[in-house]
């Protein structure tokens, strides 16, 4: 035991260090181009998405917290480690058939594998949580999970400074607003867009659709997970 927590203890130091690296040059150059296409895009058109994306996302956030399990007591460190990737690989399996399915079903069927995703992610995420020992139906907890999501799928530039909300948590937590209304949606859903769009519009293609849909939902889910695993293991860890 002690020699896992060794070993997960410089995994996770790793990882820390990634999570604060500065931008490359491809990715600042892509973020970059993605800020112009965004800034052609109507007002109107970045409201609509906000408030879509948002709502989605409290629907699944208010609605998880019902369905999930409580928080795992008395469990040692690694068996929580072996119940959570047990989880991300039930998860994986079942995003990547869903991921297939949708994109064998050309451009309609495509498009529904947005909110399926989210949704499977975040369910994920609050398995992930609990597992851990997090209660998910405290707000706080919540806003977490959305850091994770966020810390998983966002540019280099933007990691950094979610990153940083996260780190000594339990100090931030106790200066949030109590709305989740405050938290910056429009932000959020336009670099959870733009990290998605190129690996995504593959799977609108005919033909290539399945494969694609089948091979990105899987990786995706996986990096959500192991972000998830470090994020939660850099509360719990001393």
């Amino acid at each position: 035991m002690q020699g896992y927590e060794q070993d997960i203890t410089r995994e996770l130091w790793v990882w820390q260090q990634e999570m604060q690296s500065s931008p490359g040059f491809f990715n600042r150059l892509s973020k970059s181009w993605q800020n112009k296409v965004n800034s052609w895009i109507p007002e109107k058109v970045h409201q609509v998405v906000t408030t879509t994306i948002k709502q989605m996302i409290r629907a699944v956030l208010f609605g998880a917290k019902y369905t999930s399990a409580p928080p795992l007591q008395s469990e040692s460190f690694w068996a929580r480690e072996m119940a959570v990737k047990e989880r991300i690989e039930f998860y994986q399996k079942t995003a990547s058939v869903e991921g297939a399915v949708t994109g064998a079903g050309g451009l309609l069927l495509g498009l529904a594998d947005f909110p399926i995703l989210l949704g499977l992610k975040l369910k994920l995420l609050f398995d992930i949580a609990s597992l851990y020992g997090f209660d998910v139906k405290d707000y706080k907890e919540r806003v977490y999970i959305l850091h994770i999501l966020e810390l998983a799928f966002s540019s280099q530039e933007h990691r950094n400074q979610v990153y940083q909300k996260m780190v000594n948590w339990k100090e931030k937590a106790a200066l949030l607003p109590d709305d989740i209304h405050q938290f910056d949606w429009r932000r959020f859903q336009q670099e959870y867009r733009d990290y998605l769009d190129l690996a995504k519009l593959a799977q609108l293609i005919p033909i290539i659709g399945a494969p694609v849909g089948l091979v990105v939902n899987y990786r995706l889910v996986r990096k959500l997970g192991v972000t998830a695993m470090n994020a939660y293991r850099m509360r719990i860890l001393p």
